[in-house]
């Protein structure tokens, strides 16, 4: 029997990020079924932020703080090849890479601001043009810490997330499959998703959504979600990266059957 067989995940990813993990679970025998939190839409860039940021090559170094980052924002870049390319993570890393530019630094360990803060080559900036390719209202803290410590920082935002609309259907084939006990699992591979979906939820299927196991990305997120009233423990990613979480999984499943 395959390892996951018999376990129901509820994937909240943004819709075009959904198919590699479910693809993934599929594979160990998990049945999936997308319910999107959260929307990513490109931002077009004004032409009074090209005209501030001037020549690509003026910055010492170009942060994308996401895949979608890079997704929106790799045009800024201008089929530069010689840029200083820093990623918040190793999915971000692989999307620079994919779009064929190469990254100069990426954690060795984690995928979050924190982790890129932590490389010794980001501690002292003074003097450094640093630009940061990001989403709208996101974290503060990358930016406001490469300032800190010296940088002069540019932002420049690509994409913006805002809640999902979910049809009303695909509610209530949530409602009837987390009540009947064929999907267990909700995935939350951000605090923001986490709380959306909780939100967004009308309160039946909210009250379902508490009562399930939550497969997480970091304990950043499980303290965030400990204030809506999570009823069991959440099951703990090593990263947002899929096989990170379809390995947590896979490890919940095998402790619960006592193999």
């Amino acid at each position: 029997m395959a390892a996951l067989q018999g376990v129901g995940v509820i994937v909240t990813r943004p819709e075009h990020q959904a198919t590699p993990l479910c693809r993934l679970l599929e594979a160990e025998g998990a049945t999936t079924f997308r319910l999107p939190a959260i929307e990513i839409k490109g931002i077009a860039v004004p032409d009074d932020l090209r005209v501030r940021l001037g020549a690509i090559e003026r910055f010492d170094l170009i942060v994308f703080v996401s895949a979608n980052a890079v997704r929106f924002g790799a045009p800024l870049l201008d089929q530069g090849r010689d840029l200083s390319l820093a990623a918040i993570g190793p999915a971000t890393a692989r999307a620079l890479d994919q779009a064929g530019y190469r990254v100069t630094i990426v954690p060795s360990a984690g995928y979050d601001s924190e982790s890129l803060l932590a490389d010794s080559r980001l501690a002292v900036l003074t003097g450094k043009r640093v630009l940061l390719i990001k989403g709208k209202e996101g974290r503060d803290l990358l930016g406001a810490e490469l300032a800190r410590r010296g940088a002069s920082v540019e932002e420049a935002d690509v994409y913006a997330r805002s809640p999902a609309t979910p049809q009303p259907a695909d509610l209530r084939r949530a409602e009837e499959a987390l009540r009947s006990r064929e999907f267990q699992v909700v995935t939350a591979t951000s605090l923001e998703i986490g709380q959306n979906i909780l939100s967004i939820a009308p309160p039946p299927l909210r009250e379902l959504l508490l009562d399930a196991r939550w497969l997480i990305a970091s304990e950043r997120i499980g303290v965030g979600m400990a204030g809506w009233g999570l009823r069991h423990a959440a099951i703990l990613a090593a990263s947002a990266e899929d096989h990170d979480l379809v390995d947590a999984l896979l490890r919940w499943r095998r402790s619960e059957s006592g193999a």
